[in-house]
């Protein structure tokens, strides 16, 4: 399976055109609480596969985490367990929407 990826301006540009993405964090609640983006939804690798049913299924769903690797286990995961294959990555995580798009976003 080939990653589908979103560079963090793409996500910006689709997300202010008011498409509507579900944007799913990975990271812990501790990494989450230093920065996340605004309507993410806190899902931790660890708990992913017993939440599930919060990922949606009939729109674009933005995994995010710190830089990207994360997000992309967790896709392999859901799509390869659970059939999911409306899952992108954030290309560079929160880290490089930080840098890219939001400079005054905290970074860690």
């Amino acid at each position: 399976m080939l990653l589908p990826e979103i560079t963090p301006t793409d996500l910006k540009n689709r997300l202010t055109a008011g498409e509507d993405i579900q944007l799913i964090d990975v990271r812990e609640p501790i990494e989450y609480e230093i920065c996340a983006l605004p309507h993410s939804v806190l899902l931790p690798l660890g708990e992913i596969n017993k939440q599930t049913v919060v990922i949606a299924t009939d729109k674009p769903v933005v995994v995010i985490c710190h830089h990207g690797f994360r997000s992309a286990q967790a896709i392999q995961f859901l799509h390869h367990r659970h059939g999911f294959s409306n899952l992108i990555n954030l290309k560079g995580g929160i880290h490089a929407w930080a840098l890219q798009v939001d400079p005054i976003m905290p970074t860690y």
